[in-house]
């Protein structure tokens, strides 16, 4: 068997996702062949893969690091959201219909065999594989059928790590509560813990670390500190969105509104790290700022729903009162659909059958019919020549006569639209901000600027190096290797 290690969080965003790309990273510079796993993600932010599937962007960045492209396989399950209790559910890439909260949990047991099918497909790529948890094993309510945590562990008979958050508070409880949980057979998975997130001295925790050890027989793997640097990695949780402050001072302001499916937000992560560019997520209740130069219409699972939380919050008479002002205005795969006249999900792809005006903005129409298109591509922007790439991810297909005006031209084709004054655009293609080129040259246009010398990928390739000595440095790596193939033998 290909040594395997898992690592559960006693909860949600406890740092599982960058624990598994740092390791990966680490274990990929020592010489090994490293795939990452996650059997069941839930996630509005994804990204597409070579074959024309989807998965969690958290698989995706965990993929990067180990210096391979991302794979169905590497997140057979995706739940995307659309409503407080239904999600759309996407096996091995392909979507596979929509499921409410309560009948997702009558068949999830049956996915079961799909999910240790890809898991063997990569663990006959690689050396080791990481493998990430979902939310926490000691929600034991959700137990019966699980394929996220132990449930998958014990199909897989792997070695489990549980990660813990010192920052939240309560790491002792969380970490012995965990245990206290767990059924025999699942306390025998624990090869120990790690503690993250840790701010200050970290001798401080000894006594910390003693109490779990009497209370749980586990010993620890290492305290990791706080790693600020993870601010320039894509992330996958919206918290990380509501955890966003914007630059005080910035020849840029970029306003952002918060709808409610907000989708790939990591669209914005390169304007983010833009040195003179603040980024604001304007939440529900505040009013686009008027100061904004640039507002940006998300990507959103469910558009129909969000255009009405945009009217709803008045956003759509701020965007109008910014358009007045001189102000630029992007629409992202929803956010530009939205733009159009008229937006029609006549099936209810997305949430409740229905049609809604749209903003008016561009001379389009789109109606949520045929399959989804999921796709790379690349290519130009018409008005400057510069080079973009990405993605394509989206239900709907978008007709009308704004199309005369494309924003991009995509493997030769024409793509997106571009208002009459050049200052309203939308397209499909998520990810073109990530293009140097590209982004430098469209905020020049907003304010004349130089370059910033911002090298994006570049910069999330340093991160992830640096995320990886920052592991080699407060993890015992050799031990936690030894433990994934302790349980191979």
């Amino acid at each position: 068997m290909t040594a395997a290690l898992m690592l559960q969080g006693t909860g949600s965003d406890v740092g599982k996702s960058l624990l598994v790309a740092g390791l990966a990273r680490a274990y990929t510079r020592r010489g090994l062949a490293v795939r990452p796993f996650k059997p069941q993600n839930m996630s509005n932010n994804a990204a597409v893969t070579a074959e024309g599937g989807e998965i969690g962007r958290a698989q995706a960045l965990q993929a990067r690091a180990c210096g391979v492209a991302p794979s169905v396989d590497m997140n057979p399950v995706l739940l995307k959201p659309q409503s407080e209790c239904g999600a759309q559910l996407v096996v091995r890439g392909r979507l596979r219909g929509s499921a409410g909260a309560r009948d997702y949990q009558a068949i999830k047991a049956t996915l079961m065999p799909e999910v240790l099918e890809s898991f063997r497909r990569l663990a006959a790529q690689a050396d080791l594989v990481l493998v990430e948890g979902a939310g926490s094993p000691a929600e034991v309510n959700l137990r019966d059928g699980d394929i996220a945590n132990m449930g998958f562990a014990e199909a897989a008979g792997l070695p489990v790590v549980l990660v813990a958050d010192i920052e939240r508070g309560g790491v002792i409880a969380s970490l012995v509560g965990t245990w206290t949980l767990l059924t025999p057979g699942e306390r025998a998975r624990l090869a120990g813990v790690i503690v993250n997130k840790f701010r200050g001295d970290p001798r401080l925790f000894d006594e910390g670390l003693a109490i779990v050890a009497r209370e749980t027989g586990l010993a620890c793997f290492g305290v990791v500190p706080w790693f600020a640097q993870a601010r320039a990695l894509p992330a996958e949780d919206e918290l990380a969105v509501q955890g966003h402050r914007p630059r005080a001072a910035a020849a840029i302001r970029v306003a952002v509104p918060q709808v409610s499916r907000l989708a790939n937000f990591d669209d914005l992560d390169p304007l983010i790290a833009e040195p003179d560019v603040a980024v604001d997520f304007v939440a529900p209740g505040r009013a686009l700022p008027g100061d904004a130069d640039l507002v940006v219409l998300p990507g959103s699972k469910s558009t129909l729903a969000d255009l009405a939380v945009l009217r709803r919050e008045g956003w759509d008479i701020d965007i109008a009162a910014h358009l007045r002002r001189g102000g630029w205005l992007v629409g992202i795969c929803g956010g530009y659909q939205m733009l159009g006249r008229i937006l029609s999900d006549p099936q209810g792809t997305e949430g409740p059958a229905g049609t809604q005006a749209g903003l008016g903005l561009l001379d389009l129409e789109t109606e949520m019919t045929g399959d989804k298109t999921l796709a790379e591509a690349a290519g130009e922007e018409i008005v400057s020549g510069a080079a973009v790439r990405g993605y394509e991810m989206h239900i709907g297909r978008t007709r009308g006569a704004g199309l005369a005006r494309p924003w991009l031209r995509l493997d030769g084709r024409p793509e997106g639209a571009v208002s009459d004054d050049g200052r309203v655009m939308g397209s499909y293609l998520h990810g073109l901000f990530a293009a140097d080129g590209f982004r430098h040259a469209f905020l020049a246009r907003i304010r004349d600027r130089a370059a910033s010398g911002l090298a994006y990928e570049a910069e999330v390739e340093r991160t992830l190096d640096a995320l990886a000595e920052h592991l080699e440095a407060h993890l015992d790596l050799d031990g936690l290797l030894a433990a994934a193939r302790a349980a191979a033998a």
